[in-house]
């Protein structure tokens, strides 16, 4: 939604009357970019903003104009191929909103998506080549223990942030295999489906009656516009090998069995429907996974087997735990710890009663497409509901004082740089006292 609101609102600021408010070394500042910014400031706060809120946007403006015009000094590069692929990713989201349909993307922005990406290609370049700069200014910021300690001591007690119990959670996910009788039974029926179509069959009807996939299913197997990387490797060496209108002999992947035909190609993506058909999972195949999870816990809990090889050997390599020694993520933070609140409910009721560094008994687990797998779960460490310290949390306070540390080396490089760097600004903005304070030394002001 903030990519549909910034295409729109600055579409919108295009139709006012644009002037030159500032000039910062060869990048130039237009009152239409600070009215863009201002509206989509009021639209992201739901209100009505103050007017001085422009003098904070115009700050912020000059100091982007500052390190792209440096950027251009110094030679950063950007290649037009990195632009086209965000350009691409950036509009292909916009038109998932709009369920792939261009006509609306025409009578919603009142121009081709064609001459929209013109629009934007040169802001996008723009972008890229600030956040490539603001990399290199702070490629050389760490911080020391000492400097870490020096940072929390810093803070007031009475301002240290209150943390809820936390868990680092292992995991080993286990799904079951499939049995030789059932493969072969899918594979017939999604034979039998083929050679329906060849004989004059309606793939979307028999999409819709058969094919396993509840969300393209009933849609007659349309998937959309896709860009490559977005489908597993068999599913997707098998749609880029496809003339338009070719149907695809039956493919085999993770899910089960697969007939594709390809409808159309636009650059790097392309529009595929699909008929999936997967094999019967039975209940001895259920149980048999459980089984081999249960051996395998009890090998883990009397120390026979480390927990990182039994990883590699066993869990599921789809997941995101396996390429991180078993740890799981928190998505919403990208660190390993979860509070209980993050956790599924059972995962959460079966840590409650496990100490430190217990394995689990085998849980049942449905992975986000459906299928039915089990996990076990190793209980890293547990923390009680706490203030900040630095023995329980030392990683999050590393991280706050590297970041208060870049957000610095950015500050300081900012004010040398205004020092030799040519700036010209419109003087009805005189009356802002967070320009004259970034723009002038205490001298200059006298």
């Amino acid at each position: 939604m903030l990519i549909l609101l910034s295409i729109q609102s600055n579409l919108n600021a295009q139709k006012i009357l644009d002037k030159v408010i500032a000039k910062i070394g060869g990048e130039l500042i237009l009152f239409s970019e600070i009215e863009e910014q201002f509206s989509l400031v009021s639209q992201r706060q739901g209100g009505e903003i103050p007017d001085e809120a422009r003098c904070e946007i115009v700050q912020n403006q000059i100091i982007t104009k500052l390190i792209l015009n440096q950027s251009r000094l110094d030679s950063i590069e950007v290649s037009d191929i990195e632009v086209e692929a965000q350009l691409d990713a950036r509009f292909e989201q916009i038109l998932k909103y709009m369920q792939d349909d261009e006509s609306q993307f025409v009578a919603y922005y009142g121009q081709s998506i064609a001459e929209t990406k013109e629009q934007f290609r040169e802001d996008l370049k723009n972008q890229l080549l600030v956040e490539r700069m603001q990399a290199s200014i702070v490629a050389d910021a760490t911080v020391t223990p000492n400097e870490v300690k020096e940072f929390f001591g810093s803070i007031p007690k009475d301002s240290l942030p209150y943390f809820n119990s936390e868990v680092e959670v292992a995991e080993i996910v286990y799904p079951p295999k499939l049995n030789d009788e059932q493969k072969a039974i899918a594979q017939n029926k999604l034979a039998e489906i083929r050679a329906e179509i060849v004989a004059g069959g309606n793939f979307e009807e028999l999409a819709k009656k058969h094919s396993d996939d509840p969300g393209s299913g009933q849609l007659g197997g349309d998937l959309g516009w896709q860009r490559r990387g977005t489908f597993v490797p068999e599913f997707e060496a098998a749609a880029y090998n496809l003339e338009i209108g070719e149907m695809s002999d039956l493919v085999e992947s993770q899910f089960g069995f697969h007939l594709l035909r390809l409808e159309g190609r636009r650059g790097n993506s392309v529009n595929v429907k699909h008929i999936l058909i997967k094999p019967e999972i039975t209940k001895e195949d259920l149980n048999k996974a459980a089984n081999v999870l249960d051996s395998l816990k009890n090998l883990l809990n009397i120390d026979s087997l480390s927990f990182s090889k039994a990883v590699k050997k066993f869990s599921d390599e789809n997941e995101q735990s396996y390429s991180n020694d078993g740890f799981m993520l928190n998505p919403s933070t990208g660190n390993t710890f979860f509070e209980i609140k993050d956790l599924d409910p059972d995962v959460y009721f079966t840590l409650d009663t496990m100490e430190i560094n217990q394995v689990s008994s085998p849980i049942e687990y449905r992975a986000p497409t459906g299928e039915v797998s089990y996990k076990i779960v190793k209980l890293i460490s547990r923390t009680n509901p706490h203030s900040a310290n630095l023995e329980q949390d030392y990683s999050k306070i590393r991280t706050a004082c590297l970041e208060q540390k870049k957000g610095k080396f950015v500050n300081d490089w900012v004010l040398d740089k205004i020092d030799e760097t040519f700036i010209e600004i419109d003087p009805s903005y005189n009356v802002c006292p967070n320009l004259q304070a970034l723009l002038y030394n205490e001298d200059d002001l006298k």
